[in-house]
């Protein structure tokens, strides 16, 4: 990674993706990452999900703006189950979500039951010791590797997403 802030476009060029991939982005905010990874998957589909309504009409400002048809937006709370079936997305990206929520797992284990078998994830969180983002809040490497591991994902790859992100490719066997 070139940039010391986290850089969605230069994560996801790292990440092997296909143009017509269904994906998730939980947590999407007003499309941080949601919008470079529909431009990547432009043949492909973006579910776009938020608990916020506020974030998501920010979202579909700047798809109309940007003109992208392969955004879908859905109101929902990660920590209480998204309301997309069983076993249909290819790649899953949790990105500042995990540090925001208490119950961490329910949200790794609803990223499990969306992907399809050898379906990706990427998380990405606010390393401990950065010294931006909520102190108290931010939720260790280790501790999402736990969570990985209890529920039979297989790690693809590690690494640091900037300065002050860590980042975990998964993938569902």
């Amino acid at each position: 990674m070139n940039s010391e802030f986290l850089n969605p476009k230069e994560v996801l060029q790292t990440i092997p993706l296909k143009q017509d991939m269904v994906a998730c982005d939980l947590g999407c905010g007003s499309g941080g990452w949601a919008i470079p990874l529909a431009k990547t998957l432009n043949k492909g589909i973006v579910y776009a999900v938020d608990i916020l309504e506020e974030a998501l009409s920010a979202l579909g400002g700047k798809v109309e703006i940007e003109k992208l048809v392969n955004i879908k937006p859905i109101l929902s709370d990660a920590e209480k189950g998204v309301k997309i079936g069983d076993s249909t997305i290819d790649f899953v990206l949790l990105s500042n979500i995990l540090f925001e929520n208490d119950n961490k797992e329910f949200i790794i284990k609803e990223t499990k039951r969306l992907l399809k078998k050898d379906g990706m994830a990427l998380i990405v969180d606010w390393k401990e010791d950065s010294p931006i983002g909520l102190k108290d809040k931010k939720f260790s490497f280790e501790g999402i590797r736990t969570i990985i591991n209890s529920m039979g994902f297989k790690i693809e790859r590690e690494f640091d997403a900037g300065k002050y992100h860590w980042a975990i490719l998964i993938k569902k066997i």
